[in-house]
């Protein structure tokens, strides 16, 4: 047995990669291009050989930080890029390549260029709002004046300007001229007109009429024109303005609550004439003003287009560099100072990639001395590598969220390929529901190489991500909707015609009178004449939690047999026999036991109530079975099981924490020193022996540990295989919702002879379908078939106690890291 075990081939995702550990000592000249190369082959898991410096006390920190200052430069680069609405080349055009200096310099160029702009923009933005502005208050404010004749005095200048922008002051020479002429009476009726938000306009009108106690006329018009906020570069809403008013006290508090409102006051002259030719002077301006705007726009415009042709190519140049000065930091320098000592993890199958890496790198740095490649000893655990594909990686991502497997241990995706989504299935079996998943898998599938390009959400990334996942729920779904001949819980004689048929030739109603058998059995899954009988449920629930026990037993036998390949592989002879023997012995006593009722019953018709001799075999093992015997020797049977199962218990608890101590003993007293090696390595690879402290070995907590283990594992048996019944619950809850949006939506809306109840009933029916049935109930079935593996399946063998290799790798840089 032992001999076909080892001729056995090798999975590749059964076991780890093997690693190693290695030590590069690499010349100074050539240790840039090295680490690149390095990136490149990404093969490579760099260890920290100074952790215990800050970043800024690392030999590279500076060209960390100019790194970190470029990559700042091209992020605000990149961003007006977007805020002008233009498109960054994705394929850059050839161009040679670049050294970091020069692009160090360029990029502080094209940023104080773009400053440059922005300012020069703004301010024409400012001046040219100030002026729509202007002109918006010359046409409104002059209606308002118009239609007041009556006032004998107006307020003809201002003393100070609200918005207080000398630019605007310049504006026009008319408006200078208004500006000069002497006060008029301070007796008389005067105004102050300007603009403010629309959204503050009611609360500056009551604060107005509170401050001057009601002695005031507010008047106000909306603008025609949205004017553009030079900052938020949003359109805002305004409304023109007058107040008029008596007395330089009312003045000052209407001036102080216009300026406290961001409202912007212009002086308005009373005479139509001089406001026509302000009007007239202010759109030259504006017009002058606009085609320098769009000039401006347009030289900016040209220089990100320019700029943005090279974008994506900087980014990726800088972002490798940041890594690369980051690898750097976790070398060390020698005594010379001259090379770099480096250490890290790789596979052993990539030692000939990377030593062919680093003498290109020596070759093209024109170095006089080789980097020197050799492996070490390695006192911690490796980290854990395994090698998949786009296929097999979603499956590895459900394992590894639960944890990463230890080096080398037994790796539980490889078969969480088929066991999950065939567990998926059995709760979620409809082949009309497995086919609408099928559809959407394959458009993922079809749209593959599209949507690998793109930056999706997280909902839309997590189900690309498993579009293989949902393939193959989606498949078994259609094999188990078979199985249960369900089509949206319509059952169809797709295999032939039924086994069972009217009692007799005047029976209409099958359902009520009873069927008979009158041929062979359905050839493959439930036969459809069990749909809507009287005996449906019962029948089918029997079917089902019968099925949910015999998969459980058969999962978990398969978790412990993994555990046995674990001790095995790893030399663990006292994990084999004082933990895997037992084990299997306690749950195959029991509940294996049970499953081989279930198939006996199955196959003889027999009508022996299985909760009766699970029961009475704890209670009363003596006892005559009667009629709930299943087979000769069956009490006999009962009873050695029995016994076996209050053997394993004690075998499970007691042996083996002795045992660890005699070693342990034997080990320090000196007379054990042949069997060295196997000891040492039973006791690194059990989880509750002194790991990390061989010289300390502390037997209360090595039994305690045992002895929680054991417990689990007891009542995990009981536990787990009930848990399994959940695979039976979903599957008639999933049908039995199936069957009453058919019936009670779907066939009573057609029931009636009206196009529109018929179109409603259809609409909600789908509607039903697509968001319980297909969204709800697949996260559901999903999640407890995730519970399953992670609890009832892997805790029979799978630590989950490593880490993942990480290596230093272009590939795996992304845009967050800039």
């Amino acid at each position: 047995m032992e001999k076909f075990i080892e001729n056995l081939p090798p999975m590749d995702l059964m076991r780890s990669e093997k690693m190693t550990l290695v030590q590069l000592i690499i010349p100074a000249e050539s240790s840039h291009r090295a680490v690149s190369y390095l990136g490149e082959l990404g093969l490579l898991q760099f260890r920290d050989l100074n952790a215990d410096k800050s970043p800024f006390q690392r030999t590279f920190a500076n060209q960390v930080k100019r790194c970190a200052e470029m990559s700042r430069k091209l992020r605000f680069i990149k961003d007006q890029i977007s805020k002008a609405n233009l498109l960054s080349s994705v394929r850059p055009v050839m161009q040679p390549d670049i050294e970091l200096e020069e692009l160090e310099i360029q990029l502080a160029e094209h940023e104080h260029e773009l400053i440059e702009m922005n300012s020069n923009s703004e301010k024409l933005r400012q001046s040219y709002n100030e002026l729509l502005e202007f002109k918006i208050v010359l046409q409104k404010a002059g209606e308002f004046l118009v239609s007041s004749g009556s006032h004998a005095v107006s307020e003809r200048e201002l003393d100070e300007n609200v918005y207080s922008n000398n630019d605007y002051v310049e504006a026009s020479s008319l408006i200078e001229q208004e500006m000069r002429p002497g006060r008029s009476d301070q007796s008389g009726l005067r105004f102050i007109s300007g603009i403010i938000c629309k959204s503050k306009a009611l609360r500056f009108e009551r604060m107005l009429f509170r401050a001057t106690r009601g002695n005031m006329l507010f008047n106000h018009a909306p603008a025609d024109e949205d004017i553009v906020d030079p900052v938020s570069r949003e359109m805002v809403e305004k409304t023109v303005f007058v107040v008029f008013f008596s007395g330089e006290q009312a003045r000052t508090k209407i001036l102080k609550i216009c300026e406290a409102f961001g409202a912007n006051c212009y002086p308005v002259p009373e005479d139509i004439t001089k406001q026509r030719q302000i009007t007239r002077e202010v759109s030259l301006r504006l017009a002058d003003l606009e085609t320098t705007l769009d000039a401006g726009i347009r030289h900016r415009n040209k220089a990100l287009t320019s700029i943005g042709m090279h974008l994506v190519k900087w980014m990726n140049m800088v972002r490798r560099e940041k890594a690369v000065y980051d690898t750097l930091n976790m070398l060390n320098f020698d005594v010379t100072k001259k090379c770099l000592v480096g250490e890290g993890w790789c596979p052993i199958f990539a030692k000939s990639q990377i030593q062919a890496a680093l003498q290109r790198a020596t070759f093209d740095s024109s170095s006089q001395v080789g980097v020197i490649f050799h492996t070490m000893d390695a006192v911690e655990s490796p980290p854990t590598y395994f090698r998949t594909n786009k296929f097999t990686n979603a499956f590895q991502e459900i394992v590894d969220a639960y944890g990463v497997a230890g080096y080398q241990e037994a790796n539980p995706a490889v078969y969480t390929v088929i066991t999950f989504p065939f567990l998926f299935a059995v709760m979620f079996g409809d082949w009309g529901h497995g086919i609408c998943l099928l559809l959407g898998a394959l458009v993922l599938l079809a749209r593959e190489s599209k949507l690998s390009t793109q930056k999706l959400g997280s909902f839309m990334e997590m189900l690309f991500g498993g579009r293989y996942v949902l393939l193959l729920m989606s498949l078994f779904s259609i094999y188990c909707g078979l199985i249960y001949n369900e089509f949206f819980s319509v059952p169809y004689h797709i295999f032939g015609g039924s086994a069972y048929k009217c009692r007799d030739t005047t029976c209409k109603d099958a359902y009520t009178v009873g069927l008979v058998k009158y041929q062979d059995a359905y050839p493959f899954g439930v036969d459809p004449s069990w749909r809507g009988s009287r005996s449906e449920l019962p029948f089918l629930n029997s079917l089902k939690m019968k099925m949910s026990i015999l998969l459980g037993v058969v999962q978990m036998n398969l978790g412990i047999i993994l555990s046995y390949f674990n001790a095995r592989f790893f030399s663990s002879s006292l994990d084999i026999r004082y933990q895997f023997v037992p084990q299997v012995i306690f749950l195959n006593s029991l509940f294996g036991y049970l499953s081989l009722l279930i198939i006996i019953k199955w196959c003889t018709g027999s009508q022996a109530d299985l909760y009766h001799v699970m029961i009475y075999m704890f209670l009363s093992p003596t006892d005559n079975l009667g009629e709930n015997q299943l087979f000769w020797g069956q009490r006999p049977l009962q009873i050695i099981l029995l016994l076996l199962a209050l053997i394993a218990v004690p075998w499970m608890l007691f042996p083996k924490p002795f045992i660890l101590k005699r070693l342990h003993t034997e080990r320090f007293q000196g007379r054990a020193y042949g069997i060295l090696g196997t000891s040492e390595m039973d006791l690194d690879v059990e989880p509750d022996s002194a790991r990390q402290h061989h010289e300390e070995f502390n037997f209360s907590e090595v039994f305690v540990h045992q002895m929680i283990h054991s417990i689990e594992f007891v009542l995990g048996a009981v536990s787990n295989t009930a848990s399994y019944l959940r695979l039976w619950a979903l599957s008639l809850a999933h049908s039995e919702l199936s069957t009453v949006f058919y019936e009670k939506v779907l066939l009573l809306a057609w029931g009636y002879d009206n196009i529109v109840i018929r179109l409603v009933g259809l609409a909600v029916f789908a509607f039903a379908t697509a968001f319980i049935l297909l969204m709800m109930e697949t996260l559901s079935a999903f999640l407890h078939a995730l519970r399953l593996h992670w609890v009832e399946f892997q805790n029979k063998f799978y630590h989950g106690d490593g880490y993942k290799f990480r290596p230093f790798s272009f590939a795996s840089l992304t845009e967050d890291e800039d």
